[in-house]
């Protein structure tokens, strides 16, 4: 089945990738863009758009498997770690995109991919659209 049966909520998830962008930032440097950093999160906030944001610690446990398989995670030394989000309400993916690209993290290796919000995981919306046929 290759229709998304989906709709989206309106709002709209920042997953900050990489844990480790600023380790070749010298503490003024580093200083200077987290200052920076949380100026771009007021502006999110003076706007109403932010739900909610936090950080997220390097280390972790990834489940896997019909058995629920647990290993520890490499989060902390992958480049493409997620370091945290931001839940922001705003109702298309071009405009969570423009507020993403003015994160001044991203110009030291930060990556931030942007994700709308589902009604329904994927699999209940497939169940729900073949009730309805």
């Amino acid at each position: 089945m290759n229709t998304n049966n989906q709709q989206t909520t309106g709002e709209h998830l920042l997953l900050i990738r990489g844990t480790h962008w600023n380790s070749s930032l010298s503490p003024a440097e580093l200083q200077r863009i987290m200052t920076d950093f949380y100026g771009w999160v007021e502006g999110l906030q003076s706007k109403g758009i932010l739900r909610g944001a936090q950080p997220l610690m390097e280390e972790g446990k990834l489940v896997s498997g019909t058995q629920s398989l647990v290993t520890d995670g490499v989060f902390a030394e992958s480049k493409e770690a997620i370091a945290g989000y931001f839940l922001l309400g705003v109702a298309s993916i071009d405009e969570a995109v423009q507020l993403a690209q003015a994160c001044p993290i991203l110009a030291h290796g930060a990556q931030i991919e942007v994700r709308p919000i589902a009604d329904l995981c994927r699999p209940m919306a497939d169940v729900k659209a073949m009730a309805s046929d």
